[in-house]
């Protein structure tokens, strides 16, 4: 059974696990109340130099961490998540609130209902006190958006958190609570994870109900500790008849114990030849990491990447093709207020034919397939999530080219097309101490065994380091 920290040694209560707050609360320790304000007074501290929340609600909060106050008091928690402070990405529909995109050019009508993985969390009793940001459409990986103010990174402000999921990842990092929710198409989870030091799940496709669905689009936890990222599992993965493409319901045991690394086959992907070229620290890092689980007992091999410049480009066609015909159909106005690096983007795919478009969207068949082919001969895959450390906050993506999107991505991009689990685990930082995480790559659908490895290598890697502190007024 999990024990908590005696109150004396507990120095933040935001910055406490959601495993140690239900602890808490149950021993009665402390409130949510006292979460609560001690959440929203850190918050006020960071968020005026950092931008990562939207549609924040201090005082709904506030009223929801009273009335689970009240629960807990009684001995009547009403889920497995009462009481815990829990954000929400933009593109994941609440009730009333507006769904933006991230984009200037989508008119804010309120949301009729929760999406599933709002529902999930407000169902197990966690207290949504705010969404976060995201880049237009989802479509970048950074902070830069024609609708939110530019969100940074708190382990350096001058950097960006990455993206889609760039006010999840900050709001992790600065200590906005344990529990955040992103999606992922590409690596939108992971990205921002690695980038700020975070645990970043991208479940196996239709394990975690969204809607509306698309191919490899998911919702998954990111998080401070793998624990807490099971702990988001158990509740995220119930089902919901409104995503036609979830996986029938399971019982998983979500809350999972380290997985043992002896005589697992575990490939090291470093060497692609496509995309951006990987960073020596990078490298150092994840081959680091791999080392570690060698030395506990697995049998590393080096195995090459199978993306291609041919699988890249056909996806940046199809994506393309795809952004441009949501512009298509909205005013000249609207479409003018979307940030110039997406419409540009976008606007290329005019000189595609029906054919590029068939044969980009033709490239997921065959990664799917290479990666199936991959994983008969691993139980699992360490890879880096990105070939670089950090890039400029004000920058659309690391390379900056609407010309050049998806050079960053080709670590991560794969396993959205294959449906296979992947997780960032932080693994190591640069020379100015800025996080670099790895990547875990299971089978499809062996998502506890992913969090297993992951939470395995929480085990074998060096100490972290300390997580930012807030700037000083």
């Amino acid at each position: 059974m999990h024990k908590p920290a005696p109150r004396d040694t507990v120095a933040s209560l935001h910055d406490l696990s959601a495993a140690d707050m239900l602890s808490g609360y149950r021993s009665q320790q402390f409130s949510p109340s006292e979460v609560l304000d001690d959440v929203l007074s850190h918050i006020a501290l960071w968020e005026p130099r950092l931008k990562a929340l939207y549609a924040f609600d201090p005082d709904g909060a506030r009223a929801a961490a009273k009335a689970s106050t009240e629960r807990w008091q009684k001995g009547e928690p009403s889920g497995s998540l009462d009481g815990v402070p829990v954000t929400i990405k933009d593109n994941i529909a609440t009730k009333g609130v507006p769904v933006p995109l991230g984009a200037a050019s989508v008119r804010l009508t309120p949301a009729a209902a929760d999406a599933p993985p709002a529902a999930r969390l407000r169902e197990a009793g966690a207290i949504i006190f705010s969404k976060t940001t995201m880049p237009d459409y989802g479509m970048l990986s950074s902070g830069l958006s024609s609708f939110h103010p530019l969100t940074r990174n708190p382990w350096d402000r001058t950097k960006n958190p990455g993206g889609s999921s760039a006010g999840a990842g900050a709001a992790g990092a600065a200590g906005y609570g344990p529990l955040h929710v992103g999606t992922d198409i590409g690596g939108s989870i992971r990205l921002p994870a690695s980038w700020c030091g975070l645990v970043g799940l991208k479940p196996s496709f239709g394990r975690v109900p969204i809607d509306p669905t698309y191919v490899g689009r998911v919702a998954g936890p990111m998080t401070r500790t793998v624990d807490d990222a099971a702990l988001m599992m158990c509740v995220l993965s119930k089902p919901d008849r409104r995503d036609p493409m979830c996986l029938p319901p399971d019982s998983l045991a979500w809350k999972t114990l380290e997985k043992s690394p002896r005589k697992l086959r575990i490939g090291l992907m470093l060497r692609l030849d496509v995309g951006q070229p990987l960073e020596k620290e990078v490298r150092e890092v994840t081959i680091k990491a791999a080392k570690a689980f060698e030395a506990a007992g697995a049998v590393v091999t080096e195995v090459d990447g199978f993306m291609t410049r041919e699988m890249l480009d056909g996806l940046d066609n199809f994506w393309r093709a795809r952004m441009w015909d949501d512009l298509l159909k909205l005013p000249d106005g609207e479409r003018a207020m979307v940030l110039p690096y997406i419409h540009q983007w976008a606007e290329a795919a005019t000189k595609l034919s029906g054919l590029d478009v068939f044969r980009g969207f033709n490239v997921t068949m065959t990664i799917r397939s290479a990666a199936a082919k991959l994983f008969c001969d691993i139980d699992y895959l360490i890879s880096p999530v990105s070939p670089g450390v950090k890039f400029p906050a004000e920058f659309a993506s690391p390379v900056n080219d609407p010309a050049k999107p998806f050079e960053h991505i080709c670590y991560t991009v794969p396993w959205n097309m294959s449906e296979n689990p992947a997780i960032s685990v932080n693994a190591g930082y640069d020379k100015d101490g800025f996080p670099i995480g790895v990547q875990i790559v299971g089978r499809r659908f062996d998502d506890i065994g992913v969090l297993g490895m992951a939470k395995t290598f929480e085990s074998l890697r060096a100490a972290q380091r300390p997580w930012p502190t807030p700037p000083k007024h």
